[in-house]
């Protein structure tokens, strides 16, 4: 069920390319900050989280009770799933395996809308056939894990406008949105207040890279529907470290636009050798890489000590599909090395 990236548990391995965290680390403020939470374990958690939300709230120029947070952006699908109790649940596929688990919580009907290889697996028109009243909740990830493929703004608002003429519950994952080279331009956190149908989610766990501290929160601007899901909710999700943590990583801008001048420049050269090398490599926005190659290829890489993603258990994707994320360049050097090793033999 569990089979994510990042599996290092148990496994010998010299490079983790499986899992997409900001490659220049967790920013230092970040970790004193944690350490300063956990001096004070011995404390129940803010339960409401006030000086995270304040701090968020002011960030992204909201307000404060349109935000929901939680054990990671994966406890937030959980608890929407339970507050809003979908009979039906609509997905791209492939797309984050988390959706759908969380809709067999509650016993959902699952529809699929399959995303097609020739159209570089991108999210096309006729996915607004498909958003028909039988359908009760609509899960969007933009830019979509594992293709890294993204729905620019206008399609954007025509999804969520088609989603609330037919009551439908439209969640828009956001969690890769600032990796993107013009975020805005793919993003509906604007028009909260437009949609009360609308849920966004976000997280610290890619762009800070603090997927071990687990925060993530949603953005909504439907009061009952917070105040449900807050019944829905354990009441200490988010524990002192974390939210140590996220307060100090709102400060680190200056991380952040440094991080993705990295990415963006690291990015080109690994597609450009993975091009080199004779893989099928899709037009990924986020910070990782999706691509085709022979089904051993995670075995082989697996022998020289390095991780990839297998993205074959996703809906709508055979063996041979894989993603990896974008490192340091001394790292990619050594992945691309090992990748020419395995393709000549």
């Amino acid at each position: 069920m569990h089979n994510h990236g990042g599996e290092i548990y148990g496994h010998h391995y010299r490079l983790d390319y499986s899992v997409n965290v900001n490659c220049m680390g967790t920013p230092e403020s970040v970790i004193r900050a944690a350490a300063r939470g956990a001096a004070l374990s011995a404390r129940y958690p803010d339960v409401n989280c006030r000086e995270l939300r304040t701090a968020l709230a002011s960030f992204l120029n909201i307000k404060e009770d349109q935000i929901v947070f939680g054990n990671g952006a994966a406890d937030v699908i959980f608890s929407a799933i339970l507050a809003w109790k979908p009979k039906t649940v609509l997905v791209p596929a492939p797309t984050f395996a988390e959706y759908e688990q969380a809709a067999r919580v509650v016993d959902a009907r699952m529809k699929y809308y399959i995303l097609k290889e020739e159209n570089e697996f991108r999210l096309d028109r006729g996915f607004l056939d498909e958003l028909t009243p039988d359908v009760d909740m609509v899960f969007l990830c933009n830019p979509n894990n594992p293709t890294g493929q993204a729905v620019e703004k206008d399609d954007l608002l025509a999804i969520a406008d088609r989603c609330a003429e037919n009551g439908i519950f439209l969640v828009v994952d956001e969690c890769f949105n600032e990796f993107l080279e013009e975020p805005k331009a793919y993003s509906l956190l604007g028009e909260l207040e437009k949609y009360e149908n609308l849920m966004i989610l976000k997280a610290f766990t890619k762009t800070y890279a603090m997927a071990g501290l687990r925060l993530g929160y949603g953005l909504c601007a439907n009061r009952a529907f917070m105040e449900k899901m807050a019944e829905c909710s354990q009441p200490w999700s988010v524990s002192i470290p974390a939210q140590f943590a996220g307060v100090a990583a709102l400060k680190e801008t200056e991380y952040v636009a440094e991080s993705m001048k990295h990415l963006r420049k690291e990015s080109i050269f690994l597609k450009g050798e993975l091009i080199r090398l004779g893989f099928r490599v899709y037009d990924s926005r986020a910070n990782y890489i999706f691509f085709k190659a022979a089904p051993d290829l995670k075995q082989a890489c697996g022998e020289r000590g390095i991780l990839i993603r297998d993205c074959s258990n996703y809906k709508g994707l055979a063996p041979g599909y894989f993603r990896i994320c974008v490192k340091k360049h001394e790292e990619n050097l050594e992945l691309v090395r090992v990748l020419e090793e395995i393709v000549n033999g």
